[in-house]
């Protein structure tokens, strides 16, 4: 993916793009290369070691202070469009905070960076470097629920197309769905457990009012984790029903082809006793007759089978 550096910074209660960097300004980094890292640390006298750690897709979230800087990472959602569906994962996003600034740092480009960027909060400043951060938690929290929502609507819809036809396409939809929802919930107790951290105060210095905002940050995680632990219950459930529901669908093929070969089997032993150069069978002079004693026998044997629910 593409490096891309931005620099913005609340104006007249506007978000606006700035070409060079200035004291309570907010830095953007996605997929930055290592001179770009090295500019970034060099010039806004950041630890390297806090701009990399989000680079890394494996990093969980946590919460760490070094020489006056604090170092917040938290999993965000992601959603990619790909050959079998809309697939959704987590990536890890770094906010580094300084005395003067705010850096955040992705391997991807997110919708929540994204909203920041177009205004979606209109009472966020940059130069409030507390209440950024929590309005960016926010924003995290608040996606979350809205795929997961959507994770929901897609769910509803495959089980009424399972119910038509159970096609192995929606089956590994539905397991693609499992997977990505595995993914939210480890990803937000995580960020709950962070989100407590911050809480106590003891790293990142709260007001008032950013206790109140935080708080409610919380309510939205809480939210999210029980609504994706209630929808992975539910569609782990729903996989083990169909894979009930094709496995007697199954056997009731396999009942129904063993009867049909039964009935035909009884023909054919007739007309086998029939066609051999034997002396003494009854009625051999009429060619009939054997026909006759298959259809009788067809007839018997398949209405034992219907009593024994066979056929």
């Amino acid at each position: 993916m593409k490096a891309v550096l931005t620099i913005h910074k609340t104006i007249d209660g506007k978000m606006t793009k700035l070409d060079s960097v200035e004291d309570g300004c907010w830095v953007n980094l996605i997929c930055p290369s290592e001179d770009e890292l090295r500019t970034v640390s060099a010039t806004l006298g950041v630890e390297s070691t806090f701009l990399r750690a989000a680079l890394d897709e494996e990093e969980t979230s946590r919460i760490d202070s070094e020489d006056g800087q604090t170092l917040i990472i938290v999993d965000t959602p992601a959603m990619e469009q790909d050959e079998t569906g809309v697939v959704y994962s987590t990536l890890p996003l770094g906010i580094t905070v300084t005395d003067k600034h705010i850096i955040t740092v992705c391997l991807k480009e997110t919708s929540v960076v994204r909203d920041l960027q177009e205004g979606v909060f209109k009472d966020v400043r940059t130069q409030q470097r507390t209440r950024f951060i929590l309005h960016i938690l926010l924003l995290v929290a608040k996606r979350y629920l809205k795929y997961l929502k959507q994770i929901d609507k897609t769910y509803n819809y495959m089980e009424r197309q399972l119910y038509k036809s159970q096609r192995n396409k929606e089956l590994i939809q539905l397991l693609d769905l499992e997977k990505s929802l595995v993914y939210f919930n480890t990803s937000l107790k995580a960020n709950e457990v962070t989100l407590e951290k911050i809480l106590r105060g003891r790293i990142v210095t709260l007001y008032e009012e950013d206790q109140d905002l935080l708080e409610d940050v919380l309510i939205e995680v809480r939210q999210a984790i029980e609504m994706a632990q209630i929808y992975s219950s539910i569609i782990s459930g729903m996989m083990d029903a169909f894979a009930s529901v094709i496995s007697n669908n199954l056997n009731v093929i396999m009942k129904v082809l063993t009867s049909i070969t039964i009935l035909l089997t009884i023909p054919n032993i007739i007309f086998s006793f029939y066609g051999m150069n034997v002396a003494g069978l009854p009625f051999d002079q009429f060619f009939w007759v054997p026909i006759l004693i298959a259809v009788v026998a067809i007839v018997v044997v398949g209405v034992l089978l219907k009593k024994k629910d066979l056929f």
